[in-house]
């Protein structure tokens, strides 16, 4: 169990860091009692090497997670190698497929000496420069493979995980996807609807193809193929979810 003064520790330093990188950053510390966030942002752990070397002898017990408003975010964590300071490596956005991820190189994580201001000239000279140059490449990838809606028209596109991907064009579209379920990327605009329950979807996308017809807004769904098919009631069973990894740490 870790002591209050090395939790203290991790978060006050998370929170002057935070302060010194360039553009706005905020932090915020997920104790030992936050099990399933610690889990949960462990295999969005964007590293192969120096961070994912020491999470796979020393498992989470707390970090610090830094913030930006467009997505981004840096996780800071604990040093086990007998020196002063901490580790800090890219987190993978949640909400980007895994196959936008392909042939994209890690922005592997950095050792950090135990001082905020030095460490945020590291982070930003090295870490950050690499993580934004991978964060738009795979941002690039996510929009490839979805077909453009149109003003009278709102494409549906299936995803490897089974969910389904858009890309509205105009208010009245965005309102309707987002009142069903669809949940905004902001990076990318994309809206996604999650395939993790098929009847939900299913109904879901019933009634949005209701409600866009009724604003006359007509509904096509692509299948994974490429072929377009106009539908309003599309089939209640969406392409099997891809296998989930066994592995913990996020490895791309």
């Amino acid at each position: 169990m870790l002591d209050h003064d090395t939790s203290a520790r991790l978060a006050s330093f998370a929170d002057v860091l935070a302060g010194e990188l360039p553009d706005t950053w905020t932090s915020s510390h997920l104790p030992p009692e936050a099990k399933d966030d610690l889990a949960e942002l462990a295999d969005r752990i964007w590293d192969l090497d120096l961070v994912a070397a020491s999470l796979a002898e020393h498992p989470l017990q707390q970090a610090a997670v830094l913030s930006r408003p467009d997505g981004a975010q840096l996780v800071l964590v604990d040093r086990h190698d007998g020196r002063d300071g901490f580790l800090i490596a890219a987190v993978a956005p949640r909400a980007l497929p895994d196959e936008a991820y392909r042939a994209v190189s890690e922005p592997n994580g950095i050792a950090l000496a135990d001082d905020p201001f030095l460490s945020a000239e590291q982070v930003s000279g090295d870490l950050l420069a690499r993580y934004d140059s991978a964060l738009a490449q795979v941002r690039h990838n996510a929009l490839v493979g979805i077909e453009p809606s149109q003003p009278e028209r709102v494409v549906l596109t299936w995803q490897p995980d089974g969910s389904l991907a858009a890309a509205p064009v105009g208010e009245t579209a965005t309102a309707v996807l987002a009142a069903n379920g669809f949940v905004q990327d902001q990076p990318s605009g994309i809206y996604r609807l999650s395939g993790d329950d098929t009847t939900a979807q299913a109904r879901a996308v019933r009634e949005t193809g209701r409600q866009l017809a009724a604003q006359g807004i007509a509904t096509a769904l692509q299948h994974p193929s490429g072929r377009i098919a106009p539908t309003a009631t599309p089939p209640t069973t969406p392409p099997a979810p891809a296998a989930p990894r066994a592995s913990t740490t996020r490895a791309r």
